[in-house]
């Protein structure tokens, strides 16, 4: 009788305010349940140990400030890491917040394209001037880093389409805009052998983002999903069109491998 009553005022309170039905359309369980309806991922994507897919993995992440928002070091190292990989040329980054992603592999590939919103549109998103200001802190003087401005929802990628050998996907993270963010990402890729990586994939290393992942599988063409992989400890999930070594995830497993850390401070205009 209790599941009646509240199912009743659930939708009660739907009919009320429709906008809630969003909340429950996105929520992570429901989002779990369809990838493992419609995909069989019960345990999300593949897993590729970082040492298989990075052989002797030692890299930095410099510039890095540790301060909200930011992305993990070892993000960033990953980042280096698969463009040194790839020997990429062009890198595209949808997505940039203080520059420290795209800052870091402008040191290792020659030529590199960011696309966010404009300080104007953040402006009268946030109503905050200051955090407008700081996107792209650490990159905007770079000189082989190129900085648009605009919508994904509207942006047009076509003079860019497979010109790219590395893609960044970090933008907004709701289903429908990873979901864009990615189907745009596969026309910017150059050739067989260029790669895309997703940025939050996972909420930490061992726990999938279910919305992220179902849009992302949806963004992806159908023959290349089986190259859809989540790199071991990080919060990314990357496209190598490669047959690489996977295990599944186990969260909370007995730890094979450890990271050497050194941390270094410097001010910012050293």
């Amino acid at each position: 009788m209790n599941k009646i009553k509240k199912g009743l005022k659930a939708i009660g309170l739907i009919c009320k305010h429709p906008y809630l039905l969003n909340a429950v359309i996105n929520d992570e369980q429901v989002r779990k349940e369809e990838v493992v309806r419609r995909y069989g991922l019960s345990d999300g994507l593949p897993v590729v140990e970082i040492q298989d897919l990075i052989p002797d993995f030692a890299e930095k992440a410099s510039p890095y400030a540790y301060l909200s928002g930011a992305t993990m070091p070892i993000d960033i190292a990953l980042l280096r890491a698969i463009a040194r990989r790839q020997h990429a040329q062009h890198y595209f980054e949808i997505g940039t917040w203080r520059g420290e992603s795209v800052a870091n592999v402008a040191q290792v590939v020659p030529q590199c394209t960011t696309l966010n919103l404009s300080p104007e549109e953040i402006v009268a998103l946030s109503q905050n001037v200051q955090y407008a200001n700081l996107h792209a802190f650490f990159s905007k003087n770079l000189d082989n880093v190129t900085q648009l401005y605009g919508n994904t929802k509207t942006f047009d990628f076509s003079p860019y389409y497979q010109q790219c050998d590395m893609v960044f996907v970090d933008g907004d993270h709701h289903y429908e805009m990873v979901k864009q963010d990615t189907e745009n990402a596969f026309k910017l890729l150059r050739d067989e052998n260029a790669v895309i990586v997703w940025h939050d994939y996972a909420l930490d290393p061992e726990t999938v983002r279910w919305n992220v992942l179902l849009a992302i599988l949806d963004g992806t063409p159908k023959e290349k999903r089986r190259f859809l992989y989540h790199v071991s400890n990080t919060l990314c999930a990357v496209y190598i069109p490669e047959s690489l070594p996977t295990k599944r995830l186990v969260p909370y497993e007995e730890p094979e491998k450890y990271f050497d850390i050194t941390i270094e401070t410097r001010l910012c205009g050293e």
